[in-house]
C-alpha cells in the first residue's frame, strides 16, 4: 500500500519548505527506498534556490518551481516493483534521489551499498561521479601532475581520485585552509591557500618549477577561467567541472590559442555504457572499501530535514565553514 512522505521542496526563488507527498508504489523496473540520508550539493542547489543563473542558460531550462533538489541519497530498501534484479527488501542502496524520506526510484538509479561502508561515508557517490567525469576528461593517470582549484566537496573528490589514479604531484588551491586540510587527506602533495590569481609563484614550487599538464576548475566561479588558463603547461588541458550559472562571463584569454590549450567539459550526465551512475559508485565502493578513498571527517554539519531551511541559510551564509552538509531522514518515516 502506498505511504505518505516528507520531501524538500523549492516554491521559488529563496522560498523552501518541508512538505508531506505520496510517494506512490514502485512501478515496472522501480524499487522504493526509505531514506537514511542524503546529502546537500551546496553549489548546485543553492543556485537553483535563488535562481542565481542567467536567462537562456541550461539552468533556466532546468529549474522550474516546484523544484525537488538533491541527488544524493541512501535509504534501505523499502519495495520492489515488478521485473526488478538485484535487489530486495531490506537491502543498502544509494540513490540519485532529491531530499526526501521515501521515493519510488528507477532501479537504473540505484546501487548496493556494502555492508562495510558508513552510510556517512557511502553518501558522498553522487559527488564521486561527477568528479570521476572530470578525471576521465583530464586524463588522470599514474604520474600525472594535475592542479585543482577549489576544495569544495566537488574538489575534495577530485583530489582522491587523482590519488587513486596514481597522479605524482596533485596540488589543491583553495583560500580557506581548513578544507585544505582535507584535501591534504585526500592525498593532495600540495596545498597553496592563496586566491588563485595569486597562486603561480607556490604553483610553481609545487610542481618543480614547472606548469601541470592538467588545471581542473571545481569551483563553478566564472572569473576562474581566464586564472586557469595560465596556470596550465603549454598544449595542457583546463577541466570545466564547476557549472557556473553565468557562463558567458568566463572568458579566454591568450594562452589558448598562443600555447595551444584544450578546455574540455565535464557534467553529471556524460554517460555511456561502461561508465554510468551504476558502475562509476561500484568503483567508488570499491576503492572506499579498500581504504584507498578516504571520506571520513568530511560531514561538516547535520540537520534534521525539518531544519531544511537553516540550513541552506547556513549554505548560503557560511559557505566556507561547510564541507559535506547532511539530511538525517532516520525517524522521518
Amino acid at each position: 500500500m502506498s505511504a505518505s512522505a516528507q520531501r524538500i521542496t523549492f516554491h521559488g526563488a529563496g522560498q523552501l519548505a518541508l512538505e508531506s507527498f505520496d510517494p506512490g508504489e514502485p512501478g515496472p523496473g522501480q524499487i522504493r527506498v526509505r531514506s537514511v540520508a542524503s546529502l546537500m550539493s551546496t553549489g548546485t542547489e543553492n543556485i537553483a534556490l535563488h535562481r542565481a543563473f542567467d536567462p537562456g542558460t541550461h539552468w533556466d531550462a532546468w529549474v522550474r518551481y516546484p523544484f525537488f533538489p538533491g541527488y544524493a541519497m541512501v535509504g534501505i530498501v523499502d519495495c520492489v516493483g515488478a521485473g526488478v534484479d538485484g535487489f530486495h527488501h531490506g537491502q543498502r542502496v544509494a540513490c540519485r534521489s532529491s531530499h526526501s524520506s521515501l521515493a519510488c526510484i528507477d532501479g537504473a538509479l540505484a546501487c548496493p551499498i556494502p555492508e562495510s561502508l558508513a552510510w556517512e561515508e557511502a553518501v558522498w557517490f553522487a559527488f564521486a561521479k561527477i568528479a570521476f567525469h572530470g578525471a576521465q576528461v583530464g586524463g588522470f593517470s599514474l604520474g600525472s601532475g594535475i592542479l585543482i582549484i577549489g576544495a569544495g566537496p566537488i574538489g575534495q573528490m577530485a583530489v582522491r581520485w587523482a590519488a587513486a589514479a596514481g597522479a605524482r604531484h596533485i596540488a589543491c588551491v583553495d583560500p580557506v585552509e581548513s578544507r585544505l586540510a582535507f584535501a591534504r587527506l585526500g592525498g593532495a602533495t600540495a596545498t597553496i591557500s592563496q586566491p588563485i590569481a595569486e597562486a603561480r609563484a607556490a604553483l610553481l614550487g609545487a610542481f618543480g618549477q614547472a606548469l601541470p599538464p592538467i588545471v581542473v576548475d571545481t569551483t563553478g566561479n566564472a572569473a576562474v577561467l581566464q586564472a586557469a588558463l595560465g596556470l596550465v603547461a603549454d598544449f595542457g588541458r583546463v577541466v570545466l567541472l564547476g557549472d557556473t550559472g553565468s557562463p558567458a562571463a568566463q572568458t579566454l584569454s591568450r594562452d589558448v590559442i598562443t600555447r595551444g590549450l584544450a578546455i574540455v567539459g565535464a557534467h553529471d550526465v556524460h554517460m555511456n555504457a561502461t561508465w554510468n551512475n551504476r558502475s562509476i559508485s561500484e568503483l567508488f565502493f570499491a576503492l572506499q572499501a579498500r581504504g584507498r578513498f578516504p571520506l571520513a571527517g568530511l560531514i561538516s554539519h547535520r540537520f534534521e530535514p525539518a531544519d531544511c531551511i537553516r540550513a541552506y541559510e547556513l549554505a548560503n551564509r557560511e559557505r566556507a565553514a561547510t564541507m559535506g552538509i547532511l539530511f538525517d531522514w532516520n525517524g522521518m518515516c
